[in-house]
């Protein structure tokens, strides 16, 4: 609608809200809300009635009106830890099909967790005026460095991937490692394994650290026992290898009959040191279970027993928070948690009876 303003001029038209919309179309704010964000959840009829009135007022959702008033890209910023472990491709695959859905580009970063990275493509990501951010973190202590300058409405949405955190101002999607953890510790009793390896890292990663605590949960009580922690400074082949030949002594006494590797790149070389011993056999002697479903848990010689994370869920969510958050004035901010699932492979079959 065009109104004087009192001096001979028309005022620029008055841009259409939510509720005209809604009351155009009959329905509530909240029914608007759905037909821009789930559109699936709305019956043909009504999301034609509010679609037919979204045209007629020309009605541009809030978040998609400032983008385009300061001349934002349709783009999405994606800082990945790493990318060449395969999790972060699932979860860029993720962000991308969403993306794509919604007619978005997507510009990826990869930061090698690093946080000195991680603050610099986020601060471009901002420069360039991108619709919207996610970044991938594991600690409290990046989480912190991140959003220290950052204010509920100074910037675009972000939402934080692979992360649990607490912080009303921002979005989460995180796997549930608690519960993964505890699907090792399940397995691994079921299949009548009683001393257990444990191979973690020396770092405070949210992740592992909820797998860990996860599988300790699950444990207690079964009869089952951590006889050993051992500890990688990285998470690759090598040092898995390397702990591997550590553990070749206790696995040939009988002391440990399972390993439980946080991360697959390790379960690998364990398997592989492991498998250079003429006297040690897997599973019969030792069962190897890693975690995430990377490529070396599939595509290893030996199949290794791990937990899938939901990584395309978690990129595809992502981007449904951020649009929500650009959409729906009345969005709140809030944490998704979404299930892994344990696949069995030959590095853990259960031991024939005897």
């Amino acid at each position: 609608m065009v109104r004087d303003n009192g001096g001979g001029r028309p005022a620029v038209a008055q841009r259409s809200s939510m509720a005209d919309v809604a009351a155009l179309a009959g329905v509530s704010k909240g029914t608007v809300s759905h037909v821009l964000n789930h559109p699936e959840r709305v019956s043909p009829a009504t999301r034609e009635r509010v679609e037919a009135a979204i045209e007629k007022l020309r009605f541009v959702p809030h978040g998609t009106a400032r983008s385009l008033a300061i001349g934002s890209m349709p783009a999405l910023g994606v800082v990945l830890s790493d990318i060449s472990n395969s999790l972060f491709v699932d979860l860029l695959e993720g962000v991308e099909r969403a993306a794509q859905e919604r007619g978005a580009y997507v510009l990826i970063a990869n930061s090698y967790t690093d946080l000195r990275r991680e603050r610099r493509y986020m601060e471009m990501f901002d420069s360039v005026r991108t619709l919207g951010n996610l970044v991938t973190i594991n600690s409290q202590h990046h989480y912190a460095n991140l959003v220290r300058d950052r204010d509920r409405d100074g910037h675009q949405p972000l939402v934080f991937l692979n992360y649990r955190g607490e912080d009303d101002r921002f979005c989460f999607v995180h796997a549930d490692n608690r519960a993964g953890g505890a699907m090792v510790a399940r397995h691994l009793v079921e299949t009548g394994r009683r001393n257990i390896a444990v191979v973690t890292t020396p770092w405070h990663l949210q992740p592992i650290e909820e797998r860990l605590a996860g599988f300790e949960e699950a444990i207690a009580g079964t009869g089952a026992r951590i006889v050993s922690r051992e500890s990688c400074e990285q998470i690759h082949r090598a040092d898995g290898w390397r702990v591997g030949r550590a553990l070749l002594p206790r696995i040939r006494s009988g002391e440990v009959d399972a390993v439980f590797a946080v991360a697959d790149l390790v379960a690998a070389g364990i398997a592989q040191a492991l498998a250079d011993d003429p006297g040690i056999r897997i599973p019969e002697d030792v069962a190897i279970v890693g975690y995430d479903d990377n490529q070396a848990a599939w595509d290893s010689p030996l199949p290794i027993t791990t937990v899938r994370q939901p990584g395309e869920g978690m990129g595809a969510t992502g981007v449904q928070l951020v649009y929500e958050e650009l959409n729906d004035p009345t969005h709140e901010h809030r944490v998704v948690r979404l299930g892994p699932e344990l696949v069995v492979r030959a590095s853990s079959v259960p031991r024939a009876a005897s």
